[in-house]
Formats: C-alpha cells, sequence, structure tokens
C-alpha cells in the first residue's frame, strides 16, 4: 500500500509539474522515443526520434527506483536520476524525476537546475532545504533566503534555475522524489563548477569574486569535489 501511495503522488507531481512549470516545447506527435547520441551523426537541442515503427513498451519503462541509492560518499546523498538519458520514451514529453537517498546528516549541495521547475516530496526522514533568490534589482538589497524543515509527506517547490539544497537533519535515513519540468533538467552544483572546473578558472579571479586571498582558492581547487547528482 505505502509503495502504491508512493508512486501515485510521484505521478501526481510530475502531471503537475509539466503543466504548471513546464519548460520544454509541447511535442508534435504522440511521443518521439529518444535514439542513443552515438547512433546520430549531428547533435540538436534534444534528441532525433526513433523510427515509430521500431518503438517497443520497454522504451517507456525505467526499472529500479524502489532501490535505495549509495550514500556512502563524501556527501552521504545519492542522487538516480531519471530523464531522457536513462529512459528515451521522456523524449519530448516534457517531465522527468530523480529519487533522493540520505544518510544521517547527508546532504545535496547547493546546485540548479537550468531547465526545469522542482516539485520535491519527502517520503521518509526529516530534510532542512531551501532556496536563495536570484540578484534583485535594487543594489541595495540581498539574495534572499527561503527555508522549512520538512517532515514525511511534506511537498516544497524550487524555482527554476534558482539555487537551492537539501540536508538530512534526522538520524534516520531519508527517502524523498522530485519531479522535473524538463525531459532533461540539467544540474549546475556551485562548488564544482566553480572550483573543480576542467581547466581551472584563473585562481586570481576567483580571489577577487570571493574577497580572499589566493592561498585559499588554491586549496579549494586542489579538492575532490564529489557529484551526487
Amino acid at each position: 500500500m505505502k509503495i502504491g501511495f508512493t508512486f501515485s503522488v510521484v505521478a501526481a507531481l510530475l502531471s503537475w509539474a509539466s503543466i504548471a512549470y513546464a519548460a520544454d516545447p509541447n511535442p508534435l506527435q504522440d511521443f518521439c522515443v529518444a535514439l542513443p547520441d552515438n547512433m546520430a551523426d549531428v547533435f540538436v537541442n534534444g534528441k532525433f526520434c526513433k523510427d515509430p515503427n521500431l518503438v517497443v513498451a520497454e522504451d517507456f519503462l525505467f526499472q529500479g527506483l524502489n532501490i535505495p541509492g549509495n550514500t556512502s560518499n563524501q556527501l552521504g546523498s545519492a542522487v538516480t536520476a531519471v530523464n531522457v538519458n536513462q529512459l528515451p520514451g521522456l523524449n519530448t514529453l516534457g517531465v522527468s524525476l530523480a529519487r533522493l537517498d540520505f544518510a544521517p546528516y547527508g546532504l545535496n549541495p547547493p546546485h540548479t537546475h537550468p531547465r526545469a521547475t522542482e516539485a520535491f516530496l519527502l517520503l521518509e526522514g526529516e530534510l532542512y532545504v531551501g532556496f536563495v533568490t536570484s540578484n534583485p534589482a535594487n543594489a541595495n538589497q540581498r539574495n534572499k533566503l527561503f527555508t522549512k524543515y520538512l517532515k514525511a509527506g511534506d511537498v516544497f517547490v524550487f524555482p527554476q534555475g534558482i539555487i537551492h539544497f537539501q540536508i538530512n537533519v534526522g538520524k534516520i535515513n531519508a527517502v524523498a522524489f522530485a519531479g522535473f519540468g524538463s525531459q532533461n533538467p540539467g544540474v549546475i552544483t556551485i562548488a564544482n563548477a566553480v572550483f573543480g572546473s576542467d581547466p581551472k578558472i584563473n585562481p586570481d579571479v576567483l580571489a577577487k569574486a570571493f574577497q580572499v586571498e589566493k592561498n585559499i582558492i588554491d586549496y579549494l581547487q586542489a579538492q575532490f569535489w564529489p557529484n551526487s547528482n
């Protein structure tokens, strides 16, 4: 009963996200099952369609979202994504989802989804979540932080492109599901992008941007930046 309820709620989140916050263009046919990128001769904004006569039910199926992600890492969290790259039948449909697992005190670090709003459902545990607004028009104002402590059954919305985070503040594992208004919402993890880019950003740029000594930037750029997404 619990599993059935969980996936019913996740389905509702996906439907709501796709209607109210869809970022992708509307499809022009019933479906457009994605071809693997290595089968395409050119790259497009999205993915090429598989021949409809070759489409099978398995193109619309993803299995295993009931299996917990491995949280044995520096962050203590794991994200199991189900977007067009894992489920080709999502191509052109404007939705995707993910399962998020958190060990006690595990963190999904500050990040953004450049192409989608996120509807976030906490199934088990207790999380502290929040997002920070974009730069205000008034230069005298600061970016505003919105936070909330979530308990099982709570839903929180993260607007498209906004920096947000989740951390487990409980002593037990936490499990959440997220629905996105895009077949491929994308992820930019802030610390990874700034300090772990390849090649590295000139440390003089970051030292001036963060108003710290260059040796601090050198130290941060020398770290290993794990990615749970």
